[in-house]
This record gives C-alpha cells, structure tokens and sequence, in this order.
C-alpha cells in the first residue's frame, strides 16, 4: 500500500472511532438534555464555527506551502517558515479572538441565541476553536497524520467525558457547549514537540509575498464554500426554526453530516500531498485517494440509509420517526456537499483558482437562498437537496474542463 494511502487510512479510521465518540456525546446529551436544549447546542456549535473562517483560510495557505517545502528536502528553510508561520498564525489568532470579543453579542442576537450564558459560553468554544486551528496548521503541514488522529481521537474523549459530567450537573445546553472549548487540551502535547518543530537557534522566515497573499484570497473562498455547504444551515435553522423542530433537525443533521467528516481525513491528506507533488508519477496515487474517499461516502450513504431509524433513536433514547424522516433528506444532501469538498480541495491545492473561486461563489449563492428560503424545516431541507445537487453538476463539469487544461496548473509556489 502506497504511504499516501497509509496515512489517508490511519487517519481515516481514527477519525471514525472519534466520530464514533462524538456520535456517544450526541447520545448522551440528546438523553439528558430536552429536545429544545439539544437543538440549541448543535445550532450555537454551528454558529461559533463561522469565526473561524478567515483564520482557516490563512491556515490553509500555510499549509500548501510548509508542505512544498517539506517535499523540496530543504530542512533549513522548512523550519524556518515554520517558525515564522507559528508568530504569524499566533498573532492572527489573539486578533480573532478579539474580533469575536465585539461581534458575538450582536450576531448571537441575530442568530437568535437565547440567553447571554449562551452566548458567553460560545466565545469560549470560539477561543479553543481559533487555537485548535493553530494546532491543526502544523501537524498538517509536518504531515503529522498520526499525532493528529490521536489529538482528534483524545478531543473527543474529553469532549464526551466533560459534556456527560457536565449535563448531569446543569441540565441546559451550556454545559455540552462548553464540551468543546475542552476538547482543547488534546493539543498539548504540542507543547512538548515545539524544539522539533524549530529548535531555539532556526531563524524564522515570515511568509510574505504577492504569490502567498493570492493564494490566501483562494483559501478565502474555499473555507467560505466549505463552511456554507457543510454548515451554513445550522446558522439559518438557529434562525427560523425553534424548540423541539431544531432539536429534531440538527439531531438529524448530525448523521446526516457525519457522512462528510469520517471521509474528510481523506481529502485532508490528498490536500497535503497534492500540494507538494503535482507531478505525474503522484498523481495515480492522490486519484487513488480520491476513488477511495468516494468509496466512503457510497458506502457512509448507503449505512445511514439504511439504519436511519436506530441510529436516531440511540441519539435521542427513543424512536423519534420525525427524525428518521429527515435523515434520509440529509444524507442525500451530504453525499452533493461531500462531492463538493472533493473537487474544491483538489482545486486548490491544484492552484486552479478560477474554479476554488467558483466554489466559493456556489457556496455564498447557497447559503444566502437558504437564509431567504429556509424559513422551517420542509422548505430548509429541500433547497438544501436542489441547490446541493444542482452546485455539484456544475461545479463537477468545470472541473472536468478544468483537467483538460493541463497549464491551469501553476508553478511550484515561493514564500519570501
């Protein structure tokens, strides 16, 4: 088995042991939380996730190109840029946090959270999300698969044991919201790794430069089409739907999208190998990857389909048939989106900007209908489906014209 595939399989089944987890926690707080305040913790957890778009987007930039210089072989240089990413990634994160300081009060009102525990409870998981993606940027870009599933895997561990403790204590969705800002201390072991990564004596290198700043604007869209497609009707249903109907949903919500995130390490190594070798003799293998990642969703479709009923109700410890009937909506949706992810990750790091920016663009389009659209779960759900599947035609058209073009690919990038 190649090493790409190695990786792309370890990591891939360690997510699905910590997806098997977080899908624990969703049981244990959809039996010990009302339906009501179920719903307000998978609809607050969508809502923190949009402060951390334009730090992803910088994070992504970095990493496409530690891992063109980690593939070049100059170790000098790869650990300098490393250093000077981390200052860079540092400072860009106390600025997030401090953003999100000002601006969660009044989006949170917006979004219709509910009570300011509420609200400060999600700047605290917003905080934790900002320095997980600091952490996230650096084992990717080192290729750290390995240290990474076992971070994703302790996060969810923590995650559940500090949400079961916490439920049973406060019965309201703070406490499983503040889950997650937990789930933090699986980074630590960074802390211990830091002199491997740039011992005290590498000079940092800042990433600098019209080529970085460019690709950061690709990033930028790519997170945006990302996070709208995968994400951005959590945001719309904390909006228009409410009491047990958004507990239903977002119940349903998260079988539906755990299609997309137990195949999601594969693109995540795909992004990095693809990014340092574009040559032919990589590309077998990163297709290979790519087939393999579509075998999961096929497969992912199939077994949430079929076993919607029970695995609804061992997230709610009951049957709940309102739940199992929008599973299935759901799932079909995600199987578009999951198509999405693929071409726009390979997109990317293919340096084909003309198409990241289409997917950014199909995701803004997608998000904004449904705001405008989704005003309960019917009418939600099946502009979810229509404009999902109708993005994925399209997006899947260009892409395949996009690869008849070979001198779309662009040069290997330079950081200053």
């Amino acid at each position: 088995m190649p090493k790409l595939w190695q990786s792309g399989v370890i990591l891939a089944a360690a997510s699905f042991l910590a997806g098997l987890v977080n899908y624990a926690f969703q049981g244990v707080i959809g039996r010990q939380l009302p339906l009501d305040e179920y719903g307000l913790v998978n609809g607050t957890l969508g809502f923190v996730g949009m402060f951390g778009l334009p730090l992803a987007a910088i994070r992504q930039a970095l990493i496409h190109h530690i891992a063109h210089f980690r593939a070049s072989g100059d170790d000098a240089r790869l650990r300098g840029l490393l250093l000077g990413s981390q200052r860079l990634l540092l400072r860009l994160t106390l600025l997030g946090c401090a953003l999100a300081l000002l601006l969660i009060q009044p989006l949170g009102s917006f979004f219709h959270l509910p009570r300011n525990s509420l609200v400060t409870v999600a700047l605290a998981v917003v905080f934790a999300n900002l320095w997980a993606e600091f952490g996230n940027a650096v084992c990717t870009g080192m290729a750290w698969f390995r240290s990474l599933a076992v971070i994703g895997l302790g996060g969810a561990l923590i995650r559940l044991a500090t949400g079961f403790a916490g439920t049973r204590i406060w019965i309201a969705a703070e406490p499983a919201v503040f889950a997650g800002a937990l789930s933090l201390l699986a980074f630590a072991p960074l802390l211990i790794w830091r002199r491997q990564i740039a011992p005290p004596d590498c000079q940092p290198i800042r990433p600098s430069g019209r080529e970085l700043a460019a690709y950061t604007l690709a990033c930028a869209a790519f997170v945006l089409g990302q996070y709208a497609f995968l994400q951005g009707d959590l945001l719309v249903a904390q909006r228009h739907i409410a009491g047990d109907d958004l507990g239903r949903y977002t119940g349903a919500g998260q079988l539906g999208r755990a299609l997309v995130y137990l195949a999601s390490p594969l693109l995540m190594v795909l992004f990095q190998s693809r990014s340092a070798h574009r040559h032919r003799g990589a590309l077998r293998d990163q297709v290979g990857l790519l087939l393999l990642y579509a075998a999961a969703l096929a497969v992912g479709a199939l077994g949430i389909t079929c076993l919607r009923g029970p695995l609804a109700g061992l997230i709610f410890g009951r049957a709940d048939t309102g739940a199992e009937q929008l599973v299935g909506r759901f799932t079909a949706t995600m199987v578009a989106v999951g198509l999405l992810q693929a071409i726009g990750t390979w997109a990317l790091a293919s340096r084909w900007f003309k198409l990241t920016f289409l997917f950014g663009t199909l995701g803004a389009i997608y998000w904004l209908t449904l705001l405008f659209a989704g005003h309960d779960t019917a009418s939600l759900l099946r502009t979810m489906l229509w404009l999902s599947g109708a993005s994925a035609v399209l997006l899947s058209a260009a892409w395949l014209w996009s690869s008849r073009k070979p001198g779309l690919a662009t040069q290997a990038p330079e950081t200053h």
